[in-house]
């Protein structure tokens, strides 16, 4: 090979790396990320809202998460942790058979950039095998920690059938500081018909009890919907398209 021939396909090599350290950045920027990938970010039919809760299943905290929805009316898309699931199995089944969307978060809450490409396919695996078994059916969608998605992620579902699908708008409801006030005014700041929103149904990667603050906002954020003439419900019936943009 020659010297001009090397050094071109060095820089390929290099453009090629940069794309796969580009995309995890531009994934997790939410305006960015909306215009360039509006499925990935959420956004779907603009008379719906898609209600999503990351994290659980929680024994402390989800269940009471279930009864509000439920007595609201309303259904929601859960997004389990596998390690989560294996200490509760029998709360991701009642999740599912309340009639809400359980879908996958990984195994556990480590952000792609960090790992190897085996180890998020792994990751992936491992954590869909675990809903699956516990719900009795393979999850959809994916949600990846962080919102940090990297090729290796994009390559993991299409090699397990999964669908990633990130956020339009959150409560920042994993911080200390958090209050049911702030979650709803920091979700309804950036929420349009269409959207979907991330909160947290578990503190198990948040501040003890943050979960508090979150279910503290749901009440005023449905009513928020509601006065908007948005249905809420979950991803399934979303309307969004197959594929990542």
């Amino acid at each position: 090979m020659s010297g001009v021939a090397w050094a071109k396909q060095l820089t390929g090599v290099a453009a090629v790396g940069a794309l796969a350290q580009a995309v995890p950045m531009v994934t997790s920027l939410g305006p960015v990320r909306a215009a360039v990938w509006p499925r990935l970010t959420g956004l779907g039919d603009p008379g719906h809202v898609a209600l999503t809760f990351d994290d659980g299943p929680d024994p402390a905290s989800t269940p009471q998460f279930l009864d509000a929805l439920d007595e609201a009316g309303v259904h929601a898309t859960f997004f389990l942790l596998g390690r989560m699931v294996q200490q509760a199995p029998w709360l991701a089944r009642r999740i599912a058979d309340a009639g809400h969307e359980v879908a996958l978060h990984g195994w556990a809450h480590r952000a792609h950039i960090a790992v190897s490409p085996a180890q998020t396919l792994r990751d992936l695996r491992q954590g869909r095998d675990e809903v699956a078994s516990a719900v009795g059916r393979a999850p959809t969608w994916y949600r990846p920690p962080y919102g940090v998605a990297t090729a290796a992620t994009f390559s993991a579902c299409r090699r397990l059938g999964l669908r990633p699908v990130l956020w339009s708008a959150w409560g920042r409801d994993w911080t200390a500081s958090a209050t049911p006030e702030s979650v709803f005014h920091t979700v309804v700041r950036d929420l349009r018909g269409g959207g979907t929103v991330l909160l947290h149904d578990s503190d198990c990667t948040s501040k003890p009890l943050s979960w508090r603050s979150t279910l503290g906002a749901l009440p005023l954020l449905l009513e928020h919907c509601a006065e908007q003439g948005w249905k809420v419900g979950p991803l399934r019936e979303h309307g969004l398209a197959v594929g990542v943009r």
